[in-house]
């Protein structure tokens, strides 16, 4: 299916209840968000809306795609999972993105935004996965980071090293992750940690869904 076709058929997945008064129409409301989190800037998709005759400002755009609060869905049952962590800078702050994706679906599990990296953090992230989707009886792919195995070992979780092949799936959405932030640079710009970890949910949302 055409990436576009896809773009408009999960328009309903997105909720707009945050909605007070509809200013714009639902449908272009719906299109933007999906078109900024696939990848368009908020001025490139503020000028789509122009094309339809609607004015507004960037800010617009992206309070819509945050009070829409999105995520993955739950309750997947993937055979194996690759996890692992890397920094993300927000401004002059490093912190470390964990996420966890299946690698037979290329999809988005989970994924946390930390200001530091432990062990308890580490065992944190899993017990959130846990919830979330029915992993208890996946294989769990690590690459040597000692606290995603100590995680594994706590929760009783199978594991096993692996440095290329399945695991690369998280890689390629690190690489992703990492060229739609600020000058297509490992570094978000004036947001706080929280706006930067609900966008990484709604980024989550909208890989799963054009994947």
């Amino acid at each position: 299916m055409p990436e576009n076709d896809r773009l408009i058929g999960n328009l309903d997945e997105i909720d707009l209840e945050f909605v007070e008064r509809e200013a714009t129409p639902r449908f272009l409301m719906k299109f933007s968000i999906q078109l900024h989190l696939a990848g368009l800037s908020l001025s490139n998709t503020v000028s789509v809306l122009e094309i339809f005759g609607v004015e507004r400002a960037r800010s617009t755009v992206h309070n819509w795609v945050h009070k829409a609060e999105l995520q993955p869905e739950s309750g997947r049952s993937p055979d194996q999972v690759a996890v692992d962590e890397t920094v993300i800078r927000i401004d002059d702050e490093q912190y470390w993105l964990y996420a966890a994706v299946d690698p037979c679906s290329n999809e988005l599990l989970h994924t946390k935004l930390e200001p530091t990296r432990t062990n308890a953090i580490s065992y944190a992230f899993f017990a959130e996965l846990r919830e979330k989707h029915d992993v208890d009886d996946a294989v769990f792919l690590v690459d040597g980071a000692t606290p995603l195995k100590d995680a594994c070992s706590r929760h009783g979780l199978d594991f096993k090293y692996q440095k290329h092949g399945n695991r690369n799936s998280v890689e390629r959405v690190f690489r992703e992750v990492k060229r739609r932030t600020s000058s297509f640079s490992n570094c978000f710009s004036h947001v706080d940690p929280d706006t930067a970890d609900d966008w990484l949910r709604s980024f989550s949302f909208a890989w799963n869904q054009l994947i």
